[in-house]
Formats: C-alpha cells, structure tokens, sequence
C-alpha cells in the first residue's frame, strides 16, 4: 500500500471515531512525533565542521560526493 493510500484509509477512520479519548491520544501522537527530530551533539558537531569548511571555499563536486558513498 503506498503512502497516499494508507493517509486516506486513516483519514477515513478517524473521521468515523466517536471516541473524544481516542481522538486526543492520535492527536497527541502526531504532534509528538513530528517534534520529535532532534541531532546528537556529535551530529551538530559534524555540521558545524562541514559549514565551516563550505565557508572556506572547501567544496566537493555532487560527482565525487557519490563516488564516496556508493
């Protein structure tokens, strides 16, 4: 099932839930997880380095930045 599919079949059953509780607890689960994204330090460090460097002038092309990672 793709995506679009599963949001429109739980729109579907939200809007059939008569259940105020339940509709808190969905509610406050979503809000949750969409705020719940956060860096490690040692991620935030990392980025720091990386914009430091791109501050500098120290780029890398897109090709060579995939030859690393494949």
């Amino acid at each position: 099932m793709d995506l679009q599919t599963s949001k429109i079949e739980l729109a579907k059953l939200i809007l059939n839930l008569d259940n105020p509780s339940i509709l808190e607890k969905i509610r406050n689960l979503v809000l949750t997880e969409q705020g719940s994204f956060t860096l490690t330090d040692v991620e935030k460090e990392e980025i720091q380095i990386a914009i430091n460097q791109l501050n500098k002038g120290n780029r890398a092309s897109f090709e060579s930045f995939i030859e690393k990672v494949k």
